[in-house]
């Protein structure tokens, strides 16, 4: 994946849960019984921790018998051609576009399972920490859908082009190259965990398409030339326009060019995968938009699974129809988002007033029901992982901005600004604190956020106005800079806390965007007497490969988050996914340990897809 796309909130969240490999992801809705699902347990220790697998080898997959039946019918927005085009290293990509459901077509090395702590072998079929590498062995035999092997080849090429796009693995890697065609090495300038995950989660793409410009990206870090020359910044333009003629795939899936439409999409078995064997169905359809245009098609039975957000009235009308709700957590959620050039949006002390004014709770409850969680602890790491990362007496120094609008006027005064006589909050410049907050329109949840956060942050004496904007033209104004604030996601569905402020600090910051300076907040700054270097400390808080070593780090980040506030979460969403039995059997009961995984990284429906745990009801 990429760990540095324009999204939508779906794909937004996968992303998040991708960051680290490069990806992109979104927020959306969980299937449940009739009766309310309680929320998920704890996940076992911290994602990465476990070496599991890595020794971890897998039969060779036979021939594939063609003999599928029935169909899984999903729901994902992505883009029509000629807007939406098959470069999945870039926005509007439609294998990246569809997030979750990008696993079928341009598989992952691996995936994993929260609750096991360990990894699943997919295109990779062992690997291992040796020395300063990371070595990884493929699956042997397995095919792309054009006839070519799958080769070391190809994992190299995917992340030569990942390095032009500023994958996050390149913070801690400095070369990938092909030991033999089944063996690929890592090479770790700054030894990490989460080499671990960034090279095992990345979705692999064909050399066949990608390799002749990867092979320009080697020869640019050969000649020593890095993004700040001209040749980088040409082929990174290169690389962005590139339109292939086709999609080439390794997985058990490919999309039917012929039937994309407004409506859906549909990928058909594709024979040539190594999984095509394991896999129940013999089409996936995959119905095209956001939480309005789903609504209806999961009421009349034509969606088995949709992972968008919706909101409580249509949630407890599934529920009286039947329909099972899943609420699977997905370690993230909405937060506000500032432009830091804006004044006063860059001084801490106002984002700390706005949280103080903000009732998190109500505004999770109005926008998701049970499904939203206010976000306790505000660190910007999902509260489901705190306690594998950070001790508690750390914890217990952290600011939670509890709701206190004396608190909130306290910090306001304390910097020069007073109330007019509107009861509207002045600067110390003399100018009203008055903001335009921007929001994907289409995202039900995130608007109800925006709306409630309006009327709380009005009644304390802001003046916010909100304004919905098409869901993939949001995506692109916030790392562009084209906001003042902005609901965006915070957290990520991904084992390591890093990947979470990856997110907002990086991808959403001038530190990874490659379309403007993003929020513009700066990542060297003085906390206490203390000056810091965040991007820094967030890339050394996952450096050696001892996880426990790691807590520390991991603690200070935690510490200058809470402090700065550079976005403020607002709650923790949990999925929940309707899971209708009109066509598909096989789901596991409540409380199973798949529901562990995150909604949007390693997402559950899908690894079951691939296990063959799901397939088409009988009878």
């Amino acid at each position: 994946m990429s760990d540095k796309k324009i999204v939508n909130r779906r794909q937004f969240l996968k992303a998040a849960a991708l960051t680290g490999a490069g990806a992109l992801l979104a927020a959306c809705a969980p299937p449940s019984a009739p009766a309310a699902p309680a929320a998920p347990a704890q996940p076992a220790a911290p994602a990465e921790q476990a070496p599991a697998a890595e020794a971890t080898k897998v039969p060779e997959a036979a021939a594939p018998k063609m003999e599928k039946t029935g169909e899984f019918h999903g729901a994902f927005p992505y883009q029509v051609p000629p807007t939406g085009h098959w470069n999945s290293f870039v926005p509007d990509g439609i294998p990246n576009g569809i997030s979750i459901y990008w696993d079928l077509l341009e598989m992952p090395l691996a995936r994993y399972r929260w609750a096991e702590g360990e990894y699943v072998p997919l295109m990779a079929k062992e690997w291992k920490f040796d020395g300063d590498n990371f070595v990884v062995m493929l699956r042997e035999g397995a095919k792309w859908s054009d006839g070519n092997p799958f080769t070391a080849k190809d994992v190299v090429a995917t992340f030569n082009m990942g390095r032009l796009f500023n994958f996050t693995l390149f913070n801690y890697v400095d070369d990938v190259r092909a030991k033999d065609d089944l063996t690929v090495e890592f090479h770790m300038n700054k030894p990490s965990t989460l080499v671990r995950r960034l090279a095992l989660v990345t979705p692999i793409r064909s050399a066949a398409t990608y390799g002749p410009i990867a092979d320009k990206v080697a020869a640019l870090v050969k000649e020593g030339k890095g993004k700040d020359s001209d040749e980088w910044k040409a082929l990174l333009k290169e690389a962005t326009e590139f339109r292939p003629e086709k999609l080439i795939v390794s997985g058990p899936y490919n999309i039917d060019p012929a039937s994309i439409t407004d409506a859906s999409l549909t990928m058909n078995l594709n024979p040539t995968s190594w999984a095509a064997e394991k896999v129940n169905f013999a089409k996936i359809v995959l119905y095209n938009g956001e939480t309005p245009v789903v609504t209806p098609l999961v009421l009349s039975g034509d969606i088995d699974y949709a992972t968008h957000g919706f909101p409580p009235a249509t949630e407890k009308e599934f529920v009286s129809q039947g329909i099972r709700i899943i609420r699977a957590p997905t370690y993230s959620g909405p937060a506000i988002y500032f432009n830091h050039d804006v004044y006063p949006l860059g001084l801490k002390e106002v984002r700390q007033a706005i949280a103080y004014s903000v009732k998190r709770d109500e505004n999770g409850k109005v926008s998701l029901g049970d499904s939203g969680v206010p976000h306790k602890y505000m660190v910007g790491i999902s509260d489901n992982l705190i306690p594998n990362w950070i001790e508690a007496d750390a914890l217990a120094q952290m600011n939670t901005y509890d709701y206190n609008p004396q608190k909130a006027e306290e910090l306001l005064t304390g910097i020069g600004f007073k109330k007019g006589d509107d009861g509207v909050w002045v600067d110390d410049k003399g100018k009203k604190l008055e903001f335009e907050l921007t929001v994907p329109a289409e995202f039900a949840d995130w608007s109800a956020a925006a709306e409630n956060l309006a009327n709380q942050l009005n009644q304390a004496g802001f003046k916010i106005t909100v304004r919905g904007v098409q869901f993939q033209q949001h995506a692109k104004d916030i790392p562009a800079g084209n906001f003042v604030m902005a609901i965006r996601g915070w957290g990520a569905g991904n084992p390591h806390p890093s990947f979470s402020w990856i997110t907002p600090l990086f991808n959403a910051n001038y530190v990874a965007s490659t379309t403007g300076k993003g929020m513009n907040f700066p990542m060297k700054q003085k906390v206490g007497d203390q000056e810091v270097d965040l991007e820094q400390l967030i890339t050394d808080s996952a450096l050696g490969l001892d996880e426990s070593a790691q807590k520390a780090a991991v603690t200070e980040v935690a510490k200058v988050f809470n402090e700065l506030l550079p976005i403020v979460p607002l709650w923790e969403r949990y999925g929940n996914n309707p899971a209708l039995n009109v066509r598909v059997e096989g789901f596991p009961p409540d409380g199973d340990p798949i529901y562990k995984n995150a909604v949007y990284g390693d997402n559950f429906v899908v690894m079951m897809i691939l296990d063959g745990t799901l397939r088409p009801k009988s009878g």
